[in-house]
């Protein structure tokens, strides 16, 4: 499948300070499979190195990790020579082997002629233990995420589609109505699909949403042995629990993250750790409500937050979202879209590298999405349907008279008093 990051990968290979390459992403996301590709396509030979399973040579590096040593290791285990600039060296779940981890630095500071990937489904949980002695600053870092809109709509041939609402969202012109339709109903089997890329490749070749469901339920279950098998049995309970409570959580009116939700008498210094653990692994992301001041990272309120699924599918899967009702251009009421459309808005603007946060007015009023671009603040209403009057938009609009504001909803795009209409299947252009 074409990933945006490809392009990521090539400016990395050819930048002349360049420094060993982290790709950190959930479990599953396609890291193993993206950079294994890359390195076909982009270098002469590829050696690759899984130290998770791979215990023979993980255990060759254990008295050594000057890179002379480890290249010569390499070149002996596998019978290859490797070349500088020719060679994409790749340890992938490098987690598993602290001393590989710690190399990187090395292979930055005394062998940068080569070029070095390192990945790992559970780097960010590692790399937060203090035995594990990270390249601070000698290290490049990229996320991978599951498959975007955008990227789902090239993967299954309706690429033209991109260019098109583009286009639209900058001139603010109303979509061809076919078109529109046509767009409203891709995001909509989206949804139900979700960016995981064995689950779409699923719907690639079956062409049935429903096909989605038992691939989504092995992932979720992949995850759950994680979380079993790299943290204490104690933590791992508090984990569970707290993954479990997502949808409940965003199915309360107040969506704010209630630690008393997951268990009576939860707090944060029980469940605090789980839920950090939930967040460095990938699974999901999490909002912070804030007070709409520049810069947004200083005033947000770290007590008050939301959480999502860093995948929509995966989501629609454990809340068990009736899959033909989503389908449907006018879902029945009683089918909560809000707190999944939310979710969805929330992984593309993260996808785009935007740091999410949300505005709460005492009460009264409450916007979905606030994000920082240069010096701006932008604030973001979401609307799952065409139906888009609320009042918290224009509480905020009169309180911090923002030059522009968004409201993403069922509607054409468009330009009326200073909201700019962005269709739902357009959010990957903000």
């Amino acid at each position: 499948m074409k990933r945006q990051i490809t392009e990521e990968l090539i400016q990395w290979k050819d930048a002349k300070n360049r420094k060993p390459l982290i790709v950190h992403g959930a479990r599953q996301v396609g890291k193993t499979y993206i950079i294994k590709q890359f390195g076909k396509e982009y270098f002469d030979n590829l050696i690759y190195v899984n130290f998770e399973t791979n215990q023979e040579f993980s255990s060759q590096i254990a008295d050594s990790i000057d890179p002379k040593y480890v290249i010569h290791k390499l070149e002996l285990f596998f019978g290859e020579k490797i070349i500088p600039e020719k060679t994409l060296l790749f340890f992938d779940e490098i987690q598993a082997n602290e001393r590989a981890l710690t190399s990187l630095k090395y292979f930055c500071e005394e062998a940068p002629e080569y070029h070095v990937i390192a990945a790992g489904s559970l780097l960010g949980i590692a790399i937060n233990r203090e035995q594990y002695s990270f390249p601070v600053g000698k290290v490049q870092m990229l996320n991978l995420y599951p498959l975007s809109f955008p990227e789902f709509l090239t993967a299954i041939g309706r690429e033209e589609l991109i260019s098109e609402i583009q286009e639209h969202f900058i001139s603010n012109e109303r979509m061809d109505k076919d078109i529109h339709e046509l767009c409203l109903q891709l995001y909509r089997t989206y949804l139900v699909v979700g960016g995981m890329p064995e689950v779409v490749q699923l719907y690639l070749e079956e062409q049935k949403t429903i096909s989605a469901i038992d691939v989504q339920a092995e992932i979720l279950t992949s995850y759950e042995r994680d979380m079993t098998k790299y943290a204490n049995s104690s933590l791992s309970n508090r984990i569970l629990s707290a993954f479990d409570s997502i949808p409940t959580q965003l199915a309360k009116d107040n969506q704010k993250f209630q630690y008393k939700v997951i268990a009576k008498g939860g707090t944060s210094s029980i469940f605090g750790e789980a839920l950090l653990w939930l967040k460095n692994s990938g699974i999901i992301n999490q909002v912070y409500k804030v007070n709409a001041e520049l810069p947004l990272e200083m005033h947000k309120d770290l007590a008050s937050f939301k959480v999502y699924m860093s995948d929509v599918g995966l989501f629609v899967n454990k809340a068990r979202y009736p899959l033909y009702q989503i389908d449907l251009a006018e879902p029945p009421t009683m089918i909560a879209m809000g707190p999944l459309t939310e979710n969805y808005v929330a992984n593309e603007l993260r996808i785009k590298g935007y740091e999410l946060y949300y505005w709460e007015s005492e009460g009264i009023a409450e916007l979905d999405f606030v994000i920082q671009k240069d010096f701006a603040i932008i604030p973001i209403e979401v609307k799952s349907s065409i139906h888009t009057k609320s009042r918290s938009l224009d509480i905020y609009m009169k309180e911090k008279k923002p030059k522009y504001a968004i409201r993403i909803s069922e509607k054409n795009f468009g330009l009326e008093n200073g909201i700019k209409a962005v269709p739902l299947y357009a959010v990957f252009c903000i």
